[in-house]
């Protein structure tokens, strides 16, 4: 799933200048000059929107598969291309599709999309297919035959791979832009990071630990978003070793990352402090990995040790598998879109809801992506807990498709809910551009690149009751009275400004409670803990308990009346105390600045 051969990049890189596609890859170590070691620093990542528990809307009969890969069943209708990753999120978009080409008695052909999948792993390749697609349609074409009409892609990815794509498509014109159009699933579990047991429990033992994965990589973004939750610092140099950061080795592939950890990859690598180098050197060995399905698996079959520290089960929103097509044939054919869109919203409502479905789908997906068999991609399509070759219980794989009602709600189109593709495209995107400036500027806005007026099509003609709409909430569920802690995923401090002996937010604190609603949007799976905390400046701690229970319910209160969906009651807990918990025990305005805050606590969900 998701691999990116090196070569072609560069290519595509020195024909059109997308340096994303150097970002997804990871060889950007392999093309940059040798540089200065890079002070180590805590990524700034945010939290994300979180997994739907949507009901089924509805069932329609599953029609035969055909998996031959011959001639579709609607030939007669323009043909459509989509290519994406080999990713159980699609499996919804098979079973409408009922194989490679839309088959006879399809959910696609009856929606009259003929639509044609095919499996394509490598971002450069995708960014060339648009490309070559939008050149042909400025020629006048209508229906090119080159490229593709759409791609596949990671939420989370979106924003650094769009800004490279999109650089290169304003040279044709500016109706040629790339824009998303739906989100039809979401990756729940299997995109991840494993590392040492220890880990999970204490993130603070990973510092001067190594992990093997894809650079600048969706998976490389779950680690970073658990090092920016837990204040800890990342060493972007991975020809370096920081041991007071987690550091890095550079992978080919997310398979190739998996083998290093398995064969016992070791590398020999000068020790820095603070981005300064000591004169030490120390031989290093990978003790973790960020990966996904099927990497997990070959890593608990086949060395095992490891164990799921961070995944996209608790950053449920993080990888919403979006299309992408471009706007001006989009525009033009208007029809086909939301038909394509309707026909994959009742498929994904079909393998919800039916294990047949499921099964059909799994087919369909061993066939398209010529790896594994039905029963493998089945098996892996919900979370499954197995034990590794060192007796450790590991979590793997994970996927779901999206509905209609999801996919609304994906993109904030059901009353009390926020966009979640947007939060996350606005989150990562933020982390790319601090992380690597030089590579990614500067990204498209969320407004600029995400155009919901298809799925708004589908929201006018669908036929959800209010019945239906009303059960729409995230899956979480409070802890039963008496059971045990939840276990703590991560903990950070927010400076949110408040008026002077008051609860209300000041005016600068509102583009931060701005972010902390977006970057929670992201961890959906997850019970948030707000604690107050006041600083000693008034010595009355009565009064000082007061004022944080104070702060801390206007921060819960304000996230639940924004997005219900999202916050339902029960998700956030305020909790207070006063001056008793200062950071900094002096007395001068610095001191107390870093007192008066806001600390996040987010914890297990299940």
């Amino acid at each position: 799933m998701r691999l990116t051969p090196v070569g072609k990049i560069v290519m595509l890189l020195v024909v059109v200048g997308l340096s994303v596609g150097v970002w997804r890859s990871g060889v950007w170590s392999k093309l940059a000059p040798e540089a200065a070691p890079k002070d180590t620093v805590v990524p700034t990542v945010g939290d994300l929107p979180k997994d739907s528990g949507v009901p089924s809307v509805g069932t329609v009969p599953i029609a035969p598969v055909s998996v031959s890969g011959g001639d579709g069943g609607c030939t007669d209708k323009p043909e459509v291309r989509l290519l994406g990753y080999a990713w159980n999120a699609q499996m919804g978009m098979h079973l409408a599709n009922g194989g490679p080409s839309a088959a006879r008695g399809s959910i696609m052909c009856r929606h009259g999309v003929n639509l044609k999948f095919k499996r394509q792993d490598d971002n450069s390749k995708l960014q060339e297919a648009l490309i070559s697609f939008a050149t042909e349609l400025s020629r006048g074409t209508a229906n090119p035959k080159s490229g593709a009409h759409f791609m596949t892609m990671m939420g989370d990815g979106s924003a650094a791979f769009l800004a490279g794509l999109n650089k290169a498509l304003s040279r044709i014109g500016p109706e040629y832009q790339a824009k998303i159009v739906g989100a039809i699933g979401y990756s729940r579990g299997e995109d991840k990071f494993m590392g040492p047991a220890q880990w999970k429990f204490d993130p603070a033992a990973s510092k001067g630990g190594v992990v093997a994965g894809v650079l600048r990589d969706g998976d490389w973004n779950i680690a970073m978003k658990w090092l920016s939750d837990n204040g800890l610092k990342t060493n972007p140099d991975e020809k370096t070793y920081d041991p007071e950061a987690l550091n890095w080795i550079a992978a080919n592939d997310y398979l190739d990352a998996c083998d290093k950890y398995i064969n016992g990859y070791t590398e020999v690598r000068e020790v820095v402090r603070n981005g300064r180098k000591t004169g030490e050197k120390k031989t290093i060995k990978v003790d973790g990995v960020v990966t996904w399905t099927p990497g997990d698996v070959n890593i608990a079959q086949k060395k095992g040790g490891l164990v799921s520290v961070i995944s996209t089960k608790e950053y449920s929103s993080q990888m919403p598998c979006v299309v992408i097509g471009i706007d001006k044939w989009m525009r033009q054919n208007r029809g086909t879109v939301s038909n394509m869109l309707a026909a994959i919203a009742e498929g994904g409502d079909l393998v919800k809801s039916n294990p047949a479905a499921l099964k059909k789908a799994a087919q369909v997906s061993a066939v398209v992506y010529n790896e594994q068999d039905a029963a493998y991609w089945a098996k892996y399509y919900k979370p499954v807990v197995e034990v590794d070759k060192q007796n450790l219980s590991v979590e793997l794989g994970g996927s779901s498709v999206n509905n209609l009602a999801d996919s609304l709600l994906s993109f904030g189109l059901l009353p009390g809910s926020q966009n979640l593709v947007a939060a996350t495209y606005t989150v990562f995107g933020d982390v790319v551009k601090s992380q690597y400036p030089e590579m990614v500027p500067s990204y498209p806005s969320a407004s600029s690149v995400i155009d919901v007026s298809y799925m708004q099509d589908l929201q006018k003609r669908a036929t959800l009751s209010p019945a239906v709409i009303a059960q729409v909430k995230p899956r979480f569920q409070p802890a039963p009275s008496g059971s045990k802690p939840r276990r703590m995923i991560s903990k950070r401090n927010w400076s949110i400004n408040f008026n002077p002996n008051s609860a209300n937010f000041t005016p600068q604190a509102r583009a931060v409670v701005e972010q902390l609603s977006r970057e929670l949007l992201v961890a959906g799976n997850t019970i948030v803990e707000v604690h107050g905390h006041t600083d000693n400046q008034g010595n009355n701690p009565g009064k000082s308990m007061t004022l944080s229970k104070a702060r801390a319910l206007s921060v819960k209160n304000w996230l639940e009346n924004r997005a219900p969906v999202n916050f339902p009651q029960g998700r956030i807990q305020a909790m207070w105390h006063g001056e008793s918990q200062p950071l900094v025990r002096a007395a001068n305005p610095q001191a107390w600045a870093k007192n008066r805050r806001v600390e996040i606590v987010l914890r297990s969900a299940g």
